[in-house]
């Protein structure tokens, strides 16, 4: 979700973020974090906030065409992923759990799934938004990980571990770090590797956060690596759709088709390709908003899709 000009404020763990939105904007300028800590940092874009927190007002009712347009960008044609786990504590068995073998498992399920061709709809100026993904597995840093304030730390973190960028690539930084009082869980945003354009996603631990968990009464995943898999599905789907400068497809007020959707579930549990099942939120699609095909989102508007 792309934040500009009405100041509001974001409490971080370590401090107080601001950033700023206006809802009449066409949204044409991407956040720039300069102002805030006197350098030059890449946009938090996608951020998916926590439950109940609630940073502006969504569009309400018919009058308001709550559609995503086009803005002029490129979009994501197939992807490449390879996360990093960052952080001391990936270092012990009893933290690490089932998340790190649970999320390969989900990357390579996402890749083709109905689920994710609930973004297929959506063209930029190099395609269309393609559902294929190539996992790369992972990588492991147990130095002290980021909180995530800084994007740039974030994308110099990606930078360091990934030493064979690829374009299309989509790099989430799942670090070990609690998001205390921030308002957000995850976000998705951008930066240049060896100069190769990537896409970058931060993720806060979410081992027993409220505010952050889908709820996941299934029994087939820790709490942690359920919460960690839906809002992924937020950032990744997101980060397809509306990657780096100047944009793609977003709603009048900046929302992504994660943010749209967010923490509204369909079904218990969506089935990937690889057959493993997930509690994760849909994903906006202006075809079916337009076609009454949908399930509501937390506004009631009928343009939510997760593929089951």
């Amino acid at each position: 979700m792309k934040m500009r000009f009405v100041l509001l404020s974001v409490v971080l763990s370590l401090g107080v973020f601001a950033c700023g939105q206006t809802v009449d904007s066409p949204a044409s300028n991407r956040q720039d974090l300069s102002a805030f800590n006197a350098q030059h940092e890449p946009p938090m874009l996608g951020i998916h906030w926590a439950r109940g927190f609630t940073p502006f007002a969504r569009v309400q009712g018919a009058r308001n065409n709550p559609d995503m347009t086009y803005h002029g960008g490129v979009i994501m044609p197939s992807t490449v992923s390879e996360a990093i786990y960052w952080g001391p504590s990936w270092a012990h068995s009893t933290f690490v759990g089932d998340k790190i073998t649970g999320l390969d498992s989900w990357y390579a399920g996402f890749s083709n799934s109905n689920y994710a061709k609930t973004s297929d709809e959506y063209t930029g100026s190099n395609g269309q938004v393609g559902p294929a993904v190539t996992h790369n597995g992972h990588r492991v840093d147990l130095s002290t990980a980021s909180n995530g304030s800084s994007t740039s730390a974030i994308v110099a973190e990606v930078c360091k571990e990934i030493t064979n960028p690829v374009r299309d690539g989509f790099y989430p930084v799942y670090v070990d770090v609690k998001r205390g009082n921030a308002g957000y869980c995850a976000y998705h945003t951008y930066g240049s590797c060896s100069g190769v354009t990537v896409q970058v996603a931060f993720f806060f631990n979410l081992d027993g956060d409220a505010g952050c968990d889908p709820q996941d009464t299934s029994g087939l995943h820790s709490q942690g690596l359920a919460a960690l898999a839906n809002v992924s599905g937020h950032e990744l789907s997101e980060a397809r759709t509306d990657p780096d400068n100047p944009g793609a497809w977003y709603d009048k007020r900046g929302q992504e088709n994660g943010d749209k959707c967010a923490w509204t579930f369909h079904v218990p549990l969506v089935t990937f390709s690889n057959s493993t099942q997930w509690k994760i939120q849909g994903e906006w699609s202006n075809h079916a908003y337009n076609t009454g095909a949908g399930y509501p989102n937390s506004s009631g508007q009928k343009g939510c899709l997760d593929g089951h």
